[in-house]
């Protein structure tokens, strides 16, 4: 995606802006995302944007999804996903939904000329 930049966050876990916005980062390990059978806070969780709540719902109720949300989430238009279950969405699914966090925080003009130069409408 253009105009991207990539920054360390905290722990040196990339965090990926655009126009200085977060659109995906790898969250470090938090209490409100654990192995609910040992306790232990996953480490690998990664927070999408969506572009709706709407999208959002569709992507954690799907019970085939890998994607979820936790109670610190709600209201955030993001989702979480672990890096170890990646593997279980395709590459055209990932790609998706990487693109779709890119178009929620890309400012209108950003937005459009990206959609322009990939979609076969010009995005309308």
């Amino acid at each position: 995606m253009p105009h991207v930049t990539v920054y360390p966050g905290t722990q040196n876990r990339p965090v990926y802006q655009v126009g200085g916005k977060s659109f995906v980062f790898f969250r470090n390990p938090r209490p409100d995302a654990f192995d609910p059978d040992t306790g232990e806070r996953y480490d690998d969780v990664i927070v999408l944007w969506v572009p709706s709540e709407g999208d959002k719902l569709a992507l954690v109720q799907d019970e085939s999804s890998p994607f979820f949300t936790t109670p610190h989430f709600d209201g955030h238009l993001s989702v979480l996903i672990r890096a170890r279950h990646l593997g279980e969405i395709s590459y055209d699914e990932l790609a998706e939904v990487v693109q779709e966090a890119w178009l929620s925080r890309a400012s209108p003009r950003r937005q459009a000329a990206w959609l322009s130069a990939h979609l076969p409408d010009g995005g309308s």
